[in-house]
């Protein structure tokens, strides 16, 4: 019979060369020398014990043991103390200092400033290396949630009213409890009671005390009005292909020949047309004059369309439309199956509209006279039509046109025309359907994409733990810098 020797899993004394735990070609090697060659002295501005008071941890390992961690989808204060105590490989890189998860936490949330300032240095090494080739650039935002309840939004008038209600529950119930104390109870059950008072109290007073620090409702760019936040007022509730969440978007610009991103910034708002004069911005310092913008539909309107011709920014911004019409240049009729998701109803663009604009003939081939203009999305403006009574009554289209067949009521469009006397709307839809355009469009989205999948599921980095936008901006600069020093150390790795 065979004889193995036996394996002993019992702690043992290991002498352990930290220099050596980090390996050529990882992303803790390419880490920890990337950060021997950062001016870390803004930092220190933050600790005043020069004459006396006890030495503070190195900003150096605590922004070690912060990429560290994050990289390995740790991305709390309390699971990278944890892994500084028990993992060789955070040992190696912090030097043993075994950091409080109080003292990580702190650096994250008040390093916001030094943190920025950091990644623009890391930009210029990765520039420096030609991991830049600003010959594209891609941008694009993740919407991730945040540490902010979303049950605790609402409307300036809504939060008063739920406050209102809460302090009348209080009352009821203290009133209950005064009827009751002459007669016998449950001593636990009264000590729940009282709990919940409690409870409700102090909420309908957190309640007002932020309506008197924020008396006025949020204003969103084009003057709507923004729910507010009790535990994060900076946040917002942003839409998702998963439901609704309560968090930042963040918005990335890519660069396409090695996909680092060379500008990150996060917002409380998911309203990507807002965000790309932001975008451009803070990426002009390494855009040339030839380097190629591209954004989705998301970031599409007349405004950043006006915005990118008048700073002569070449750029592709896809509008809603740009597949429906490369569909129809490859003979593929994406109508029908939109229109079988709208229950088989026509569309405006099954209406022809006269080339004078004073009507417009339906699908049953009636006359629809012109019904006047109303303001339209960005700088456009709606011309109305609308068909008579008594042509749509025995029209034999009629449950293909009207949504409410039943009712008597006649069929109406409203179909969108550009204003002004410069059309960018139509300057980028003949620029973006050209060849050239949809060739250099492509290569978006295998740009930018990748990206946030590596940051989210790869990296496991899909949340913020931070309130308030500066902070939140600064750990989406720390998300970025992980995924590009990971680019930085294959770099270096492979040459």
């Amino acid at each position: 019979m065979a004889r193995f020797r036996d394996l002993d899993m019992a702690p043992k004394f290991v002498p352990v060369d930290f220099i050596a735990q980090m390996v050529p070609g990882t992303f803790a090697h390419a880490m920890f020398h990337l950060v021997d060659e950062l001016d870390l002295s803004p930092f220190d501005a933050r600790y005043k014990n020069d004459l006396t008071g006890a030495p503070a941890h190195s900003p150096a390992m605590l922004l070690r043991a912060v990429l560290l961690g994050y990289s390995q989808g740790l991305v709390s204060s309390r699971s990278i103390e944890s892994a500084c105590l028990h993992n060789v490989l955070f040992m190696a890189v912090t030097a043993d200092a075994k950091p409080h998860f109080t003292t990580i936490a702190s650096f994250v949330s008040r390093s916001y400033a030094e943190i920025k300032l950091v990644f623009g240095q890391v930009m210029a090494i990765l520039d420096r290396e030609g991991l830049i080739a600003k010959d594209m650039f891609a941008i694009d935002g993740v919407k991730l949630p945040s540490n902010a309840s979303k049950s605790r939004s609402g409307s300036v008038s809504r939060l008063a009213r739920r406050a209102e209600r809460m302090e009348a529950q209080v009352e009821k119930m203290l009133n209950r409890h005064r009827e009751n104390d002459d007669q016998s109870s449950i001593e636990d059950v009264e000590a729940k009671g009282r709990a919940r008072i409690e409870r409700m109290a102090k909420d309908a007073k957190a309640i007002r005390d932020f309506l008197d620090a924020n008396p006025k409702d949020r204003k969103g760019k084009k003057g709507g009005v923004r729910q507010s936040n009790l535990t994060d007022n900076e946040s917002g509730l942003l839409k998702t292909d998963k439901g609704v969440i309560q968090g930042y978007c963040g918005i990335a610009v890519v660069d396409a020949a090695h996909q680092v991103i060379v500008a990150a910034e996060a917002f409380g708002t998911g309203a990507e047309q807002e965000l790309l004069g932001e975008a451009l911005k803070a990426c002009e310092g390494l855009r040339t004059k030839e380097t190629l913008v591209t954004a989705d539909s998301g970031f599409h309107s007349a405004d950043n369309l006006a915005e990118v011709a008048n700073q002569g920014i070449n750029a592709l911004i896809a509008d809603p439309d740009m597949r429906r019409r490369q569909d129809a240049q490859q003979g593929i009729d994406s109508s029908i199956a939109k229109r079988s998701r709208n229950k088989g109803l026509f569309e405006a663009r099954d209406f022809v509209i006269a080339e004078d604009g004073s009507h417009a003939i339906c699908p049953a081939g009636k006359h629809m006279h012109r019904n006047g203009e109303m303001c339209g999305a960005g700088a456009s403006v709606a011309t109305r039509y609308r068909a008579s009574t008594a042509s749509c009554n025995e029209c034999p289209l009629r449950t293909q046109c009207l949504r409410q067949p039943q009712k008597r009521y006649a069929r109406q469009i409203a179909i969108l025309r550009p204003s002004g006397a410069t059309n960018h709307l139509a300057i980028m839809r003949e620029k973006i359907d050209s060849e050239e355009g949809r060739k250099q469009y492509s290569r978006r989205i295998g740009t930018v994409e990748p990206v946030f999948a590596n940051i989210r599921h790869n990296k496991r980095m899909d949340r913020f733990t931070l309130r308030g936008r500066n902070k939140v901006d600064g750990q989406w600069k720390l998300f970025a810098l992980v995924h590009n020093i990971e680019k930085l150390g294959k770099f270096r790795s492979a040459a």
